[in-house]
């Protein structure tokens, strides 16, 4: 009896980490778990791609002090690191883009390191070698599809058609039911791995921001090192939190050609894209 294929995996996740938080590093765990527990696949690595500055998020501080602290709090771990292209790119970039260099760049190392040179046109869905990418993110990051002019429907259908997705539950939203009410992500359904949070955390880097700029205690919902390094530098302030506030995110900018602030909808402000 032939023993089912394992397809090997990486997990990428894209979004501000402003600051990275104890449940972002949650989310990779629980993606792994359950991706591996369905024997059909096997998780290679996590990488943690902030966004660059260009996103133009509201209260976003610089993107060298997002990737220090992704970096602080990824140091220990064996399998999930930092990944810095996307960040270290003068313009913001599309999240279908920073999917696409990743794929690319694992596809031409196996290619490199494979002896008979034997691999199909890089497409994602032609290709049968080599470690598909998938894109982790949490239900919030989900119905932001949902928002107008945030999103091209042609990137949703590649990043859920192409790539697949794993989502992780949260408190206040609904995923399965976003999923039905959307034609696109019903119609890749079967590319979206929902993950449901047993324990109930409502963890944010929002929160986050708004405790440490009033002096309120953040342990245990920040990595320790993290915690010590936006100590030492003074970060997360009434003034930092301003920053981009009468600016129209890049994406809706691009998409729309708003560039005026009453632009932002009130749904794009309530995700950690």
């Amino acid at each position: 009896m032939k023993c089912p294929s394992v397809t090997s995996v990486v997990l990428l996740a894209c979004g501000s980490f402003n600051p990275i938080t104890n449940m972002h590093l949650r989310m990779f765990e629980l993606a792994r778990d359950h991706l591996e527990d369905t024997g059909q696949y096997r998780v290679l690595i996590g990488i943690i791609s902030p966004v660059g500055d260009g996103y133009k998020k509201k209260g976003l501080i610089e993107v060298s002090q997002r990737q220090e602290m992704a970096r602080l709090a990824t140091e220990n771990s064996d399998w999930i690191a930092v990944g810095f292209w996307e960040s270290m790119q003068p313009d913001w970039v599309e999240t279908v883009e920073v999917i696409r260099h990743y794929y690319d760049t694992l596809f031409e190392t196996q290619q490199e390191s494979d002896e008979t040179d034997t691999f199909e046109a890089s497409s994602p869905q032609n290709r049968s070698d080599g470690p598909q990418v998938m894109l982790l993110c949490g239900a919030d990051f989900l119905e932001s599809f949902g928002v107008p002019d945030l999103w091209k429907e042609e990137d949703i259908e590649e990043i859920v058609g192409d790539y697949g997705l794993v989502c992780i539950t949260r408190t206040g939203y609904n995923p399965y039911k976003f999923i039905h009410k959307s034609d696109v992500l019903w119609k890749h359904r079967r590319n979206i791995h929902l993950v449901h949070e047993c324990v109930t955390n409502d963890i944010s880097a929002t929160h986050m921001r708004r405790a440490l700029r009033r002096g309120q205690s953040s342990g245990n919902l920040l990595p320790d090192a993290v915690v010590s390094y936006i100590q030492q530098n003074n970060l997360y302030s009434a003034e930092s939190e301003q920053k981009n506030a009468d600016v129209v995110l890049e994406p809706l900018q691009r998409n729309s050609g708003d560039t005026r602030a009453e632009g932002f909808t009130a749904a794009a402000a309530r995700t950690e894209v």
